[in-house]
């Protein structure tokens, strides 16, 4: 009997594709380093999975439906819509049979890579067709086995299987199956023959939501649970030196204070009774207090920290004819759910229920914690209300499985929203300083981009922190700082990266939003100077090769919809900006007014190239959010340090875009430069702060160059 073809399943090698780049970057060091650095900034990341067998990924439930195990997690991106419409088409059967669930980690079906960088779809679009394509000739081969008869005569309907007057539902197959015959894959369909691929079909997972099913981590709940707390520190740098628990060990519905060496919880009864017992723990801690924002922003000035020359192209600049200075501040993710978990340990294992990005990684940290063999731990992922890379951290399952193990129940333990703002992994500060030269006739000859920025994806969960020795720049933090799509006969690029005392990692597109905020801004200054309009400045320096192609083509279309203007008309102003993220180009027309000295932005317009859009009103919908966000992080969001301690600690002070400031109109077109799908969740965010200050520029001469534009306005 044949085999499940394994050509292009899964598995990219023992490495992964973080080990590869390390080990070349160390062996060949700067000009294949700079090489790596850029395919690393440009290129789709393949699937990282251990999952090989579609019996791994598909189950015939007693529904007769059948169940797909997700090794990518579900926070709001529409990742299991647009699996179940891979799935369904390739086993030839109606969206409504297919339901998707969170794989849990005793399935064995994780990805290492985890859920973030825009690859939920994009890295599943070749393995999920196939698995599908071969679980469908293992179901119709084991019924004609049973039934003695032809593959070819065997057809699968919505809920059964039949060949001529024999039928069986799925559920009464399965019990008759005691092993899933093995088959070779199947070609796959060809794009024109799909029916549900490529449609705009409703959300498989929007009744619940709607009607507040509870499937977030914050729902979970187990049987004689308890409620856990951690004790935190509120400054930064804070060293534990005692605790005196006295009085909390003896407060109302307290069950046990632990003390371990690398935290002190409260395990109690009731939420409230742990966190009254916690505010009741007298530590002492060594606390440096006099950190001002002050500080932070002397620290992170261009010249500060280590450099890298990631990007090298003919001379250096000598001669600076136009230059300008960027910032972005410290931002917080926000999400409305707090991190948490629900941990039961018992002398079988370990189970957990959380909203997590980082499902092996968890399953790994509490395994090595508690000293079991990670196939004892389960973690069971549920919906995310919000992730934005703050669910890549995950040592308070750790402390859950901890306190349960402690305690000998199942505890639930989660942030509350003053932890949530204090202890983040923040978006890092960025300075950038551009300096360029044009020619007589307005072309840029020369250009120059220095930006300083903390860790972003170096130094995570993912990936570790000598990866900085090595590589020298943060893959993270270079992302959309590259002039990778323009022909420009001599550029230099230099990454400076800052030691911070305070954590920062993955923020929804790493340094995207910042580095295209000083480009493209910077892009607009140099237009003016060689007195051209910003479009067709951009055009005129555009590579004439397949990338740059696709980025030509969604400026071209983004300022053909927005009838793109560079007069002031009616009191309105439009501002233009363009990137690429991931092979993603995205352009975007902003049109504003300032009225009583606020901006108010009354239409976006949006251009992306996914290239083959599996659901395009999903990938409308991941637009539309990225807009809205990348909105509320221009305009408005700001940490700040005052006497050592980030601040604000709750939303209203931690000012965030509301209903009002939202545009009335959101224009998404989609082009498709390619036939497979490429990331879709980060790339919208790039453009639009450069576009917000590229058209309150046009309207005002006021030139934003400091996040939140709103705040820097208000200043001028």
């Amino acid at each position: 009997m044949a085999k499940v073809s394994r050509r292009k399943f899964l598995v990219r090698g023992a490495l992964g594709t973080a080990g590869i780049v390390a080990v070349g970057t160390y062996l060949f060091r700067n000009p294949i380093r700079r090489q790596v650095l850029a395919y690393a900034n440009s290129a789709d990341s393949p699937y990282l999975g251990s999952g090989m067998e579609p019996v791994l990924w598909f189950e015939l439930t007693e529904e007769n439906r059948i169940r797909l195990y997700s090794p990518k997690v579900e926070m709001g991106q529409g990742t299991f819509t647009g699996m179940a419409q891979l799935a369904a088409d390739e086993l030839e059967l109606p969206l409504s049979s297919i339901e998707v669930v969170h794989a849990p980690s005793i399935t064995g079906n994780m990805d290492s890579f985890a859920t973030g960088g825009s690859t939920s779809i994009a890295s599943l679009w070749q393995p999920l067709r196939e698995l599908a394509a071969t679980m469908r000739e293992m179901i119709k081969t084991a019924a004609a086995e049973l039934w003695e008869v032809a593959v070819a005569d065997v057809v699968m309907e919505e809920t059964k299987v039949s060949a001529g007057k024999k039928e069986l539902t799925f559920a009464a197959l399965a019990k008759q199956v005691n092993q899933w015959p093995e088959v070779d894959t199947p070609e796959l369909k060809k794009l024109s023959d799909y029916k549900l691929i490529g449609k705009p079909l409703p959300r498989v997972d929007l009744e619940d939501k709607v009607f507040g099913v509870p499937i977030f981590g914050m729902d979970a709940s187990m049987p004689d649970m308890v409620y856990g707390t951690v004790v935190r520190p509120e400054y930064i740098g804070a060293t534990f030196i005692s605790a005196d628990v006295s009085q909390a060990a003896s407060m109302p519905g307290v069950l046990k204070i632990i003390q371990e060496d690398d935290f002190v919880g409260v395990v109690a009864n009731s939420y409230l009774e742990a966190e009254n017992a916690k505010q009741a723990i007298k530590v002492t801690w060594d606390a440096p207090t006099q950190l001002q924002l002050k500080d932070i922003e002397a620290k992170m000035k261009v010249g500060n920290g280590n450099p890298t020359l990631i990007q090298k192209k003919g001379d250096a600049l000598e001669e600076v004819a136009v230059e300008a200075e960027f910032t972005t501040p410290i931002a917080a993710h926000a999400q409305i759910e707090p991190n948490g978990v629900v941990a039961h340990v018992t002398d079988d294992g370990a189970t957990l229920f959380l909203s997590t990005q980082v499902v092996a990684i968890t399953q790994k940290e509490v395994a090595k914690r508690l000293d079991l063999d990670t196939d004892k731990v389960n973690i069971i992922p549920t919906f995310l209300g919000g992730g934005f890379g703050r669910r890549l951290h995950t040592p308070h399952a750790v402390q859950a499985a901890v306190m349960s193990k402690l305690v000998g129940k199942p505890v639930k333990y989660f942030f509350s929203r003053k932890e949530e703002f204090q202890h983040d992994m923040f978006r890092p500060p960025t300075h950038h300083q551009l300096k360029a030269k044009l020619t007589a006739n307005g072309k840029i000859e020369s250009i120059q981009h220095d930006f300083s920025s903390g860790d972003v994806a170096i130094d995570s969960a993912l990936l570790p922190g000598f990866l900085n020795k090595m590589l020298g720049a943060d893959v993270g933090a270079i992302r959309g700082g590259f002039c990778q799509y323009f022909a420009i006969p001599n550029i230099r690029t230099t990454s400076w990266h800052v030691e911070l005392p305070f954590a920062t990692s993955w923020w929804r597109s790493l340094g995207l939003l910042a580095n295209t905020f000083a480009w493209e801004s910077f892009m607009d200054i140099l237009a003016e100077k060689a007195g051209k309009n910003p479009v067709d400045f951009r055009l005129e320096h555009i590579k004439d090769d397949d990338a740059g192609a696709r980025l030509r083509k969604v400026i071209e279309t983004a300022a053909e919809k927005a009838g793109y203007t560079d007069k002031v008309i009616d009191g309105k102003a439009m501002g233009f900006a363009a990137s690429t993220d991931a092979g993603t180009p995205c352009a975007q027309v902003v049109a504003l007014s300032i009225e009583k000295q606020q901006i108010k932005i009354h239409k976006v317009t949006c251009v992306l190239d996914p290239g083959f859009a599996v659901n395009p009103d999903q990938v409308k919908a991941q637009c539309e959010g990225a807009i809205i966000m990348g909105i509320s992080a221009s305009l408005f969001e700001e940490m700040t340090v005052v006497d050592g301690q980030l601040q604000p600690t709750i939303y209203g002070p931690y000012q965030m875009a509301l209903m009002k400031h939202a545009p009335k109109e959101i224009n998404v077109t989609l082009l498709q430069g390619r036939e497979v799908p490429g990331p879709v969740g980060e790339p919208p965010l790039g453009p639009i702060g450069a576009a917000i200050a590229n058209a309150v520029y046009r309207l005002t001469g006021k030139r934003l160059n400091h996040m939140p534009l709103q705040k820097t306005l208000n200043k001028m």
